[in-house]
């Protein structure tokens, strides 16, 4: 045996060494890495959308002529609360800082139907189709049981019903407890078309006869 190791060239010891030497390198960078910080990112196999070029804030950008990276309104564009200014339409609170009362919009059927299409995309999930709170994704949060989920609020309860309309419309525009912010998702017409739907399912669940059109009162069973 000592023989057999005495005849190893040794050019193949310092190979070995050299070898093992290297192999402690990558060891070395992953502990600088993860002992140390950085502005810029680590070293990426896959850069996905990590490192890309983009605008800088207030930064010159050659792109453009005028180097300005913050660009200004094209000509003609649409504003995306429909060019109405007053508080009330787009805050739902008027001048007192109070809600508004009645809809600072006109009750048309194109609106029912508008607010009933955007409740069924946005509202209805977790609210229902009737407004009890009993969607389809609340009944899944309940069918889980994780402890953690808060109920969707009924339409129908003398609280939510004794809300103003513009409490309504602050609610879906801001959200309200567990409940998130659609603002940013439904542009102001719609969530007053919404309001107006969710007026409509309250009405329906409270009607009396004195709603019923008198020569339609002898239908009823």
């Amino acid at each position: 045996m000592r023989e057999l190791i005495k005849e190893v060239p040794r050019w193949l010891k310092y190979a070995v060494v050299v070898l093992l030497v290297l192999s402690w390198v990558p060891l070395v960078f992953i502990a600088r890495a993860r002992t140390t910080t950085s502005r810029r990112p680590r070293l990426h196999v896959v850069f996905d959308m990590d490192n890309q070029p983009k605008i800088r804030t207030q930064a010159a950008n050659p792109i453009f002529a005028d180097l300005r990276g913050m660009r200004p309104p094209v000509p003609g564009t649409v504003p995306h609360t429909d060019g109405r200014k007053d508080p009330e339409y787009l805050t739902g609170k008027n001048a007192d800082g109070g809600w508004v009362k009645v809809m600072p919009v006109p009750m048309t059927m194109a609106l029912m139907k508008r607010g009933q299409d955007r409740f069924d995309i946005y509202c209805e999930p977790c609210h229902g189709a009737s407004g009890y709170g009993d969607g389809i994704v609340a009944k899944r949060a309940e069918a889980l049981q994780e402890g953690t989920w808060t109920p969707p609020s009924s339409y129908h309860t003398d609280l939510v019903r004794s809300r103003p309309d513009g409490h309504i419309f602050n609610t879906i525009t801001n959200g309200i407890r567990k409940m998130p912010a659609y603002g940013p998702q439904i542009p102001v017409a719609d969530r007053w078309a919404i309001v107006a739907y969710v007026r409509a399912l309250q009405r329906s669940q409270h009607a009396t006869i004195n709603d019923v059109p008198p020569d339609l009162r002898s239908q009823l069973r």
